[in-house]
């Protein structure tokens, strides 16, 4: 008999689907919420599109015009947009550069092996909270303490310091060291934590075979443990830099939005902000907003090629050995 066996169905369950239903939700919403955005943004930034009084302007098609005024230099010879990102540059490296140097030796020493320091949980909530406090708050108690007739200077007169009042917020130098000392003391905290929780996830055999091996701290910090920190530090070198370039509540409120003195302040999202205000200048806006996505994303891969650059090649140095 050349009858067929018929085997039995082996039935099963496929969970592939399921995994890309559960994602749906977050695609969708990026694609409503940012890339939407995004496209609306760059196809704005070719129309002239503003409120002039009461009448509207446009939408007119002007192409890269928008871009050129951007570039076009005013009556003293300076181009805005290039003053504005230099100001945003100097106030990010202000503030960045020492919270990442602080938060990378808190880090250090709150999950250091040898010193088995107590307390960690009540070390982390002190040093996360200032960055619970809002920048508008932040703001205003820098603004009381350091104006004219603020609390440091009275502290300063009494202490015979100094004769009269400095007005601290019409100079170029204290306002841009105020700011940067706002960004730090708003987000070391948030940075010690990350890498406290990066230094937490390297294999803790390799720093007890480094001290038997009989290396030193600095030598198992510079060795090992930065190193092997390098993808975390470079997340967190990135993303505090695109912060600092989008960097607007603090300067905003401490200088009523004027970027004193002598627009020293200014920076490129208040810049941005001055075109969505009374005029609703969407084309320029959408062309500054453009820049400034460049500009970031530019960075971003130099940033993320200069500090990857050390534990991309730590292969390549071990197949030549």
């Amino acid at each position: 008999m050349n009858e067929r066996i018929k085997k039995p169905k082996r039935l099963g369950v496929s969970y592939a689907k399921w995994g890309y239903l559960f994602i749906l939700p977050f695609f969708i919403t990026y694609i409503v919420c940012t890339l939407t955005p995004q496209i609306m943004t760059i196809y704005n930034s070719f129309f002239e599109n503003y409120r002039r009084g009461l009448s509207q302007v446009g939408p007119n098609f002007v192409g890269l015009e928008n871009y050129v005024k951007l570039f076009t230099p005013d009556k003293t010879g300076s181009i805005d947009i290039l003053k504005y990102f230099g100001n945003t540059m100097i106030l990010w490296v202000l503030g960045a550069v020492p919270q990442i140097v602080v938060a990378l030796l808190l880090a250090v020493f709150f999950t250091s092996y040898r010193l088995n320091l107590k307390g960690q949980q009540f070390f982390k909530t002190v040093i996360y909270m200032p960055n619970l406090i809002m920048a508008s708050a932040f703001s205003m108690l820098f603004f009381t303490l350091f104006n004219i007739a603020g609390p440091v200077n009275q502290i300063l007169k009494a202490s015979g310091m100094i004769q009269e009042s400095i007005d601290f917020l019409s100079l170029k130098v204290p306002v841009r060291l105020l700011i940067s000392l706002m960004n730090f003391l708003m987000w070391f905290g948030n940075t010690t934590i990350l890498l406290m929780a990066g230094i937490q996830g390297i294999d803790q055999n390799m720093f007890e075979a480094a001290e038997i091996d009989g290396a030193n701290s600095l030598q198992v910090f510079f060795r090992v443990t930065l190193p092997l920190l390098s993808p975390i530090l470079v997340y967190t070198v990135i993303t505090a830099m695109i912060g600092g370039l989008q960097m607007f509540d603090v300067p905003q409120i401490l200088t009523n939005g004027k970027g004193t003195p002598d627009r020293a302040s200014m920076t490129m999202v208040m810049y941005l902000n001055n075109y969505l205000g009374g005029s609703k200048n969407y084309g320029m806006a959408g062309a500054v907003s453009v820049v400034l996505f460049v500009i970031s994303s530019v960075l971003s891969l130099f940033v993320y090629n200069s500090l990857s650059r050390q534990y991309k090649d730590a292969p390549r140095k071990r197949d030549r050995v």
